[in-house]
């Protein structure tokens, strides 16, 4: 018990005294700023590409975007988060010569990526709700787009909002390997904790119980809004 207590001083002293907090702050927030904006991202690419593809096939042009969809959800379910975080990094950026940071990129990759789970976790939502809907809102007047949009996607994110949640989660944990584009996440704050102290045991306990505790949040903000909507629909 002694040598534990010997290893959290020595993380007490360079977190506070070294300024590990500051990193851990900076991770922290590059963290959240990642898979919030990966899941906004995600949100709006999902939703249309689930969109194109509840489409009815009678012409072509639904048929092509189909195509183009399954393809797209395809090549970013097939490919590992690290592996489509390097290529963007040190082989699509470079040869079209842009330069934005690795905290950009982990942004711009985890929203690619998380639209092409959404796309199926929206169908699937989209196609739970009644086809009287979408009946009702054409009968009406309205247009495909705006029957879908203002009538059947709002009832459809309702029905999926515990797997959004899901998603969420996941796009937290995963920003664990941005790390290998340069950007500063938690897992690089901590490890700079453990590479002064020369003494990684207590940083990534920490860690872990940082990232367990960020699940948790969001699981109770998720289950909040659960319940606030199903209050609306007792209203209703």
């Amino acid at each position: 018990m002694g040598n534990f207590e010997q290893k959290v001083k020595i993380f007490t002293e360079i977190f506070w005294q070294e300024n590990g907090y500051i990193k851990v702050l900076e991770g922290l927030q590059n963290t959240l700023l990642i898979a919030i904006a990966g899941l906004l991202i995600g949100i709006v690419i999902g939703t249309l590409i689930a969109t194109a593809r509840v489409i009815p096939k009678y012409k072509l042009l639904p048929r092509v975007l189909n195509s183009i969809c399954s393809f797209y959800v395809a090549l970013f379910r097939g490919t590992p988060m690290v592996v489509q975080l390097l290529v963007f990094y040190y082989v699509l950026l470079p040869i079209i010569g842009l330069k934005i940071t690795g905290v950009q990129v982990a942004m711009l990759v985890f929203g690619l990526n998380s639209g092409a789970y959404i796309s199926e976790i929206m169908r699937s939502g989209i196609q739970s709700v009644d086809p009287g809907q979408m009946e009702a809102g054409r009968a009406v007047g309205l247009s495909f787009g705006t029957s879908m949009m203002k009538i059947v996607i709002p009832q459809a994110v309702k029905n999926i909002l515990p797997t959004l949640g899901n998603e969420f989660v996941s796009l937290i944990k995963e920003t664990s390997v941005v790390s290998f584009v340069g950007a500063a996440d938690l897992y690089v704050a901590f490890n700079y904790i453990g590479s002064n102290s020369y003494e990684f045991m207590v940083p990534y306990l920490v860690m872990a119980l940082i990232y367990i505790a960020l699940v948790l949040v969001i699981s109770l903000l998720i289950k909040l809004m659960e319940r606030s909507l199903k209050k609306s629909d007792r209203r209703n």
